[in-house]
């Protein structure tokens, strides 16, 4: 049994990834600021998850921006390796709100990176993103790829992450492995992606906005096989001290065939309202998973066939089973 601080953990990934380790009996220490970005009832609702399914998770609330308390958390609990999950997510938020992002993607994530290193954790693990490959043109996305030339605030803050991981690899010999996750997906999903707009209005009858003309592909990657390639991340032995692996699907699945998967999980027809690429936006992601599949064995297995109608089908519960805010 490992004691693994994961933070994020009433998020989408984090909440999905303490499951998985909880199930396999590691002792887990969650912290979330549980912030309203979107609807905090949704990270209520995961975090009282864990709390009442596992005696092993220690749930924390609090901002990681907070160094002291952060410190505490490590003193008291003292980890042996970290998952670093949160984070203030959102390519188009970050043309706006570029504020919460130097919190929570640059300020708390070098907290937990210092404090990992005091503490002489095992490893630490982090999320990364394929928005660190801004508009390359080259596909499929390599980790050799060059990286940089960002197109939005977000992704640089996920490359200024994976250059300070890197830094505290070369200076201090603390194991860093740094996870570019390509558009999760799944049940507890994140109200402000596309999968989880489009199922809202198309069930709700109301128009849905399709960028670029709906000519935009991604690598949709289910929240299942991103978690294998957590765990793996956390468990494989005889890794660099400063390693980076693409997650994804090594799929890039047309947006329309995407609309079309929705329609038929749902039984409803999409309206579509049309507007121009938004800015930040790549037109393309596509994932090359050779570096994990080899270190790692990371092997996805789900096709949005398979997991947008499970998505449907959990969305549609937590509409009916919504919890009333205090």
């Amino acid at each position: 049994m490992k004691r693994i601080l994961v933070t994020g953990t009433a998020g989408f990934i984090g909440y999905h990834t303490a499951q998985r380790l909880l199930d396999a009996g590691d002792c887990v220490a969650g912290v979330d600021c549980l912030n309203d970005y979107y609807d905090p009832q949704l990270k209520l609702a995961r975090h009282r998850e864990l709390t009442a399914r596992y005696a092993e998770f220690q749930c924390h609330e609090f901002d990681l921006c907070d160094f002291d308390h952060t410190a505490d958390l490590f003193s008291s609990f003292r980890p042996d390796l970290v998952c670093h999950l949160a984070a203030q997510p959102g390519v188009r938020y970050s043309l706006i709100n570029p504020l919460a992002y130097e919190r929570s993607n640059l300020a708390a994530f070098l907290h937990v990176l210092e404090l990992s290193k005091v503490h002489g954790v095992e490893r630490f693990v982090y999320a990364s993103s394929s928005s660190v490959y801004g508009g390359n043109q080259k596909l499929p996305f390599s980790e050799t790829d060059p990286v940089e030339q960002p197109i939005s605030l977000y992704a640089a803050t996920k490359r200024s992450n994976e250059l300070m991981a890197g830094t505290y690899a070369r200076l201090f010999g603390l194991n860093t492995v740094g996870l570019r996750f390509f558009t999760v997906y799944g049940p507890w999903g994140r109200p402000d992606m596309a999968l989880w707009k489009f199922t809202e209005n198309i069930l709700a009858g109301r128009p849905i906005t399709v960028f670029n003309d709906g000519d935009m592909y991604r690598d949709f990657t289910y929240i299942d096989d991103i978690v294998s390639g957590i765990k793996a991340a956390l468990e494989t032995a005889d890794l660099a001290n400063d390693e980076i692996f693409n997650l994804g699907n090594h799929r890039s699945e047309h947006l329309l065939e995407l609309i079309a998967v929705i329609e038929r999980a749902t039984g409803k027809e999409a309206v579509k309202q049309f507007e121009p690429l938004q800015q930040g936006d790549p037109l393309r992601t596509y994932a090359d998973i050779d570096h994990a599949r080899d270190r790692l064995g990371f092997t996805p297995h789900t096709s949005i066939a398979e997991g947008v109608p499970r998505f449907v089908e959990w969305y549609r519960q937590w509409i009916e089973h919504k919890p009333t805010p205090a």
